[in-house]
C-alpha cells in the first residue's frame, strides 16, 4: 500500500509534542509491514537545507488568486528499514517557513498568517504528488495544521491519479482546532459552497479541523477511550456533535512508543541497562537521578518523577497554583522525594522555581533535555500526571517500560494503559484519581507512597506487571492498516 503522510511535524526534523513522535513512528512500524511510506513536512528554519538532497525545479502552489513557488528537498527518515526506507519530502518556502518556530514564537503564539501557511502546505501536499509521479492510496492527515488535506482531496483533487485515493485524518488533540477569521478562507481557492458544505463553518470563523473531521473519509484519534470522551460536551471542545454524526467512521487507535529509544535493556541515556531479570540497574539510575538533582542520598524514599508541560491541560493548576496547589503539602507532609523537568506558563514556571528554593525534597529544572527525561523516567518510582485531558499520554507508557509506577487522573488514554491498583488482589499498574482537585492529587499520591512502604511486595510485583506490557507500534501500525483497509472498500463500495 502507499501511504503519504502529511505532518508539520516529525522526529528529528520538527518537534513541538507527541505528533512529532507519533508520525515518525508509525511511518517506520508500516514500513516494516512492507508498505511504502513517504512523508511530507515543511522545512522549517531550524532544518539544515546542507543536510538534505534537492529535487529539480521549482514547484508552483496555486493559492488566494496567485501562485507560490516552492523548492523541494528530501532525505530518508532515520530509523526507517534499510530495504525499504521511508522517504520525506520537505516544503521549503522561505515567506511562510523560514522563521523561527512551528505554530509561533513566545511573543506571538500563533501566527497572524497561519491559515495561509498551512493552506499553501496542504495544497503542496498534491502538487508534490505530480512532480514526483507518485500517487499514493491513503492520504494521511494529523490535526489542523494538515486538515485541509482531506478538504483539498474531497472538493477538486480526487480526479485522474487521485480519483481512488482516501484520506484519513488523526485527531491528536482536540483543545487545537485552527480557528480563523473567514476571511482567510479566501486562501483556499474552494467555492462559498463548500465552506459550509465541508463544515469550515464556526460562529462566523472557519474552523480547519472541524472541516477535516467533515471531509475526510475516515478519523481516528489517539486511544479508545479519548474517542469515547471527544464525543461528549465535557471533551469535545464543541465538536462533539460533529464527531458523534460521524462516529461510524470514527475509532480510537492506542499510540505506542519507540521501544528502540524507550527502553530499559538498551537505553543510553541511564548508567545502567536493566530488566524484569535484574533490576539493579533502576537502583543504579535512582542514586544518579539523585545526584544530578542534588537530592538527598536516600535509597529508601520514593522519588516522584515529572516530565510534563506547565500548562492547564496537564492538571498544574491544582498541583502547584500558589495557595491552594497540593505539591507544598505533599512534600512538607509525606517522606519522599520530587523531581520535575518541564516549561509552560510563566506563572507555574515561577511557582517551581520558588518551591525548589524552599523544600529540600523539591528540585526542578525548567526546560527540556532527552537525557535528563530517561534518567527520570529510569530513575524514579513513581510518575505523576495529574491531566485535566490527555488523548493518549507517552509518559506514563515510558514509565510502565522502566517499572515506574504511575499517578494518573482517570481520563483519555491514561484509562487504556493504567490498571488502578487493587488492595486485595496486589494487581494494577499504577494508582488513578477521579476528581482533579488539589485534594484528590494529596490524596492518591499519599495512597501509592503508603504503598511502596508498606506494601512493598504490591508494588515491586506492580512493578513487574508494567515492564511486560507491550507498547510497541507493531499493534497500532496493524490497526491504522485495518483503517486505510476500511477507508478502501468504503470508497470502493461509493463509488
Amino acid at each position: 500500500m502507499k501511504i503519504l503522510m502529511a505532518t508539520t511535524e516529525a522526529v528529528p526534523f520538527a518537534k513541538t509534542g507527541g505528533l512529532a513522535d507519533a508520525v515518525s513512528a508509525l511511518s517506520i512500524a508500516l514500513a516494516q509491514e512492507g508498505h511504502e511510506v513517504r512523508i511530507i513536512i515543511p522545512r522549517y528554519y531550524s532544518i539544515n537545507r546542507d543536510t538534505l538532497g534537492h529535487l529539480a525545479g521549482a514547484m508552483g502552489v496555486h493559492i488566494g488568486g496567485r501562485e507560490e513557488w516552492s523548492a523541494v528537498y528530501t532525505k530518508e527518515l532515520p530509523g526507517s528499514p534499510k530495504k525499504n526506507p521511508v522517504r520525506v519530502y520537505f516544503i521549503d518556502h522561505e515567506q511562510f517557513f523560514g522563521r523561527d518556530g512551528i505554530y509561533g514564537v513566545p511573543a506571538e503564539p500563533d501566527f497572524m498568517d497561519n491559515p495561509r501557511r498551512f493552506t499553501f502546505f496542504a495544497r503542496a501536499v498534491f502538487q508534490l504528488c505530480r512532480k514526483l509521479g507518485w500517487y499514493p492510496e491513503v492520504l494521511h492527515a494529523h490535526d489542523w495544521p494538515s486538515a485541509l488535506v482531506p478538504v483539498f482531496l474531497k472538493y477538486g483533487e480526487r480526479t485522474e491519479e487521485l480519483a481512488k485515493t482516501v484520506s484519513v485524518l488523526t485527531v491528536h488533540n482536540l483543545g487545537y482546532q485552527g480557528i480563523y477569521h473567514k476571511d482567510n478562507y479566501y486562501y483556499t481557492n474552494l467555492d462559498w459552497q463548500v465552506f459550509y458544505e465541508a463544515g469550515f463553518d464556526d460562529w462566523n470563523m472557519m474552523n480547519l479541523l472541524k472541516a477535516g473531521i467533515t471531509s475526510a473519509d475516515k478519523i481516528n484519534t489517539v486511544s479508545p477511550n479519548y474517542a469515547l470522551e471527544t464525543q461528549t460536551q465535557a471533551y469535545g471542545f464543541r465538536l462533539d456533535g460533529v464527531l458523534r454524526y460521524r462516529s461510524a467512521d470514527y475509532r480510537g487507535i492506542l499510540n505506542g512508543i519507540d521501544t528502540r529509544v524507550w527502553n530499559p535493556k538498551t537505553d543510553r541515556y541511564i548508567p545502567q541497562p536493566y530488566s524484569v531479570k535484574d533490576m539493579t540497574g533502576k537502583i543504579t539510575a535512582k542514586e544518579a537521578l539523585q545526584k544530578e538533582f542534588k537530592l538527598p542520598l536516600e535509597p529508601h524514599v520514593p522519588i516522584i518523577g515529572m516530565v510534563t508541560r506547565l500548562t492547564e491541560q496537564k492538571g498544574v493548576g491544582e498541583l502547584f497554583g500558589p495557595a491552594y496547589g497540593s505539591a507544598w503539602s505533599i512534600c512538607q507532609d509525606l517522606r519522599l522525594q520530587m523531581v520535575l523537568l518541564g516549561s509552560g506558563d510563566p506563572w507555574c514556571e515561577n511557582e517551581i522555581k520558588n518551591l525548589s528554593y524552599r523544600l529540600a525534597n523539591f528540585k526542578a529544572r525548567i526546560g527540556y533535555s532527552e537525557a535528563e527525561s530517561h534518567l527520570i523516567e529510569a530513575g524514579s518510582d513513581l510518575f505523576l500526571m495529574p491531566s485535566r485531558y490527555e488523548p493518549c499520554g507517552l509518559n506514563q507508557m515510558y514509565s510502565l517500560s522502566y517499572g515506574t509506577l504511575p499517578i494518573v487522573r482517570n481520563t483519555g488514554g491514561l484509562v487504556d494503559t493504567v490498571t488502578n491498583y487493587n488492595p486485595d488482589t496486589g494487581k494494577g499498574t499504577g494508582f488513578m484519581f477521579n476528581d482533579l482537585t488539589p485534594q484528590a492529587i494529596y490524596d492518591t499520591v499519599k495512597w501509592a507512597v503508603d504503598t511502596y512502604y508498606n506494601r512493598r511486595s504490591h508494588f515491586e510485583a506492580m512493578r513487574l506487571a508494567g515492564m511486560k506490557q507491550n507498547f510497541s507500534w507493531k499493534k497500532s501500525a496493524k490497526q491504522y492498516l485495518a483503517l486505510y483497509e476500511a477507508a478502501l472498500a468504503k470508497a470502493a463500495t461509493a463509488g
